[in-house]
């Protein structure tokens, strides 16, 4: 279908799917970092030796958990600038 018969539609091209692609696999791996901090910090909770061990890596996994709403607003203005790019190179 052609954008211009539905405009929600933005055909971006190959770039946007490598950008967007690239974004995702760094949430998939912020993701699987904040569950390591969890899980370990979790265990860490058993042993009242390593409590404040396990309190500085809920910390680390909280503070992580920002990363991702980062990486959707840089991946979302990233887009924006190919998008741009695009409407610019098609004038």
């Amino acid at each position: 279908m052609n954008s211009n018969n539905h405009p929600m539609e933005l055909d971006l091209g190959q770039k946007h799917i490598i950008t967007q692609r690239r974004y995702e696999a760094l949430g998939a791996i912020n993701d699987f970092f904040i569950a390591v901090w969890f899980l370990i910090g979790s265990f860490f909770f058993l042993s009242d030796a390593l409590v404040e061990s396990g309190t500085w890596l809920f910390i680390v996994g909280s503070a992580q958990l920002l990363i991702k709403p980062v990486l959707k607003l840089i991946s979302l203005i990233h887009v924006k600038k190919i998008y741009d790019q695009k409407q610019n190179a098609n004038k």
